[in-house]
């Protein structure tokens, strides 16, 4: 066994580890843990920034530092992130550079959007602080469910466009008769385009941090909304530590999944449906937490 398929089959097992803890219902307490975290995360904030509008030396770095560790805790919990970040991963050929990169995007994208929307919010519409909160938590949730149903879907139709297209072809690849037996794990891997990152991109950014828009909230009332807006990409900084380690995994497990095809004969060609039902099963799932979230 080489060194990459065994890193592939081990990345398999700790990802088959964590679904089956996660849906059993045994890192519950790892979520009640996280929440409480995030609120006396809050409460340090708060404090934070009346050290900054008393103008005490280092209370923007503490601030910083606060919004990060903030964002990381967020991320421990559970979150549409790292279900698109960890479906994407395992439904479709992709790099771990190419998906640590699009988490940290997403991220700050996240972050962003939630800038954007009190920003506006405020000044624009002048909305007050539970009508801006609602908005995150109710329309833009509403919009981001959407968003992720669509990923899901889409994820979805390739895996069975590409089930369809197996199923239609009617040659072995050594028939010699210079056709393309319908599409391989290598072909797969030709969908990784820029429409992928955005689609994917929309879909995190779509539900803003409701931490995010409370240390926002806070800062505009202070006049220090810089100071926030900053805080804000830390926090997004902080949930990409989090979403690039569900990357890393999402991907390795793909390969471990694949490392298990044999080489050649009959199982091979069995084997070869496996991309195609990997995407539907990651599509499918995906699609099913979004309707959960609507509903």
């Amino acid at each position: 066994m080489t060194g990459r398929r065994g890193l592939a089959l081990a990345g398999l097992a700790v990802a088959l580890l964590v679904a089956a803890l996660w849906f059993s219902g045994a890192l519950s307490g790892l979520e009640v843990w996280a929440a409480a975290r995030q609120r006396e995360a809050q409460a340090m904030m708060a404090g934070a920034l009346r050290r900054l509008q008393a103008g005490q030396p280092g209370a923007t770095l503490a601030l910083l530092g606060i919004c990060f560790g903030y964002g990381v805790v967020h991320a421990v919990g559970p979150g549409h992130g790292k279900q698109l970040i960890g479906g994407y991963g395992f439904g479709t050929s992709v790099s771990v550079g190419r998906l640590s990169l699009l988490s940290i995007l997403s991220a700050l994208a996240q972050a962003s959007v939630a800038v954007v929307l009190v920003w506006s919010g405020v000044t624009l519409l002048d909305l007050s602080r539970e009508a801006l909160t609602g908005l995150g938590e109710d329309a833009m949730g509403d919009l981001g469910a959407v968003l992720i149903g669509l990923v899901g879907l889409w994820l979805g139709w390739r895996g069975l466009r590409h089930l369809v297209r197996r199923a239609r072809h009617h040659h072995h690849d050594a028939c010699g008769c210079g056709h393309a037996h319908g599409p391989t794990a290598a072909e797969v891997a030709e969908t990784r385009t820029l429409r992928d990152a955005l689609i994917l991109i929309a879909g995190i950014a779509a539900r803003p941090c409701t931490g995010a828009i409370f240390l926002l909230i806070l800062t505009w009332r202070m006049d220090i909304f810089a100071t926030g807006a900053a805080g804000a990409m830390a926090m997004g900084l902080g949930t990409a530590c989090v979403s690039v380690g569900v990357a890393v995994l999402a991907v390795w497990a793909r390969r471990g999944s694949l490392a298990l095809l044999p080489a050649g004969g009959t199982a091979a060609g069995i084997g070869s449906w496996l991309p195609g039902v990997m995407q539907l099963a990651a599509g499918a799932v995906i699609a099913a937490v979004a309707a959960a979230m609507v509903w």
